[in-house]
């Protein structure tokens, strides 16, 4: 409590010469230089993600730890980190406040829509590193590069099939429930 109070009557003496926002300490100030440069000093050791934030490295690495401490109050799904909980929740209210000003279609995400707007674009930011092929999302590029790895990270439970991307698992799961796929 003292500390935080502190916040509010401690002269912010720590400049920072590119935005000029003020901070109470050096260490805060350098954490937030960070922000304007690519230094990520925080490596997770399960994957190759960096971080500029030991925090951010913290909520990313529950991912791989399979903790999941935010859960939504209406459906009860969890997530392993706030934001993706914070989204999960503009779902159930329909609120889509990030229009595309060339089509209209919005989004529940900043990140989202610049997705989208890439389909106007044509850009391909993602490049794979083993053959030719582009992508506009990052995801789709890990999902390719399963091809040339042989990574097969998503494993049935019941008949331990295991296969390179969600969706197939998702699909594969329905040949043991029966369900099948409704195409609207």
């Amino acid at each position: 409590m003292k500390r935080h109070w502190m916040t509010h009557t401690r002269e912010r003496t720590f400049s920072c010469e590119q935005c000029s926002k003020a901070f109470f300490s050096a260490s805060n100030l350098k954490r937030h230089l960070r922000t304007h440069t690519v230094e990520k000093p925080f490596a997770c050791e399960h994957c190759s993600m960096v971080f500029s934030k030991a925090l951010y490295l913290k909520d990313h690495v529950r991912i791989h730890i399979g903790e999941k401490p935010y859960k939504c109050e209406i459906c009860f799904k969890e997530f392993p980190e706030i934001r993706p909980l914070e989204r999960h929740r503009k779902t159930h209210t329909g609120e889509r406040t990030f229009s595309c000003e060339q089509c209209s279609k919005a989004f529940f995400s900043a990140s989202n829509l610049k997705k989208h707007l890439r389909i106007h674009t044509g850009e391909k930011p993602f490049a794979c590193e083993h053959c030719s092929k582009v992508f506009a999302d990052g995801s789709k590029l890990k999902n390719h590069v399963r091809i040339h790895t042989g990574e097969k990270p998503y494993k049935c439970e019941i008949c331990s099939k295991e296969f390179s991307e969600l969706g197939h698992l998702k699909r594969h799961r329905r040949t043991h429930t029966g369900e099948k796929t409704i195409f609207l």
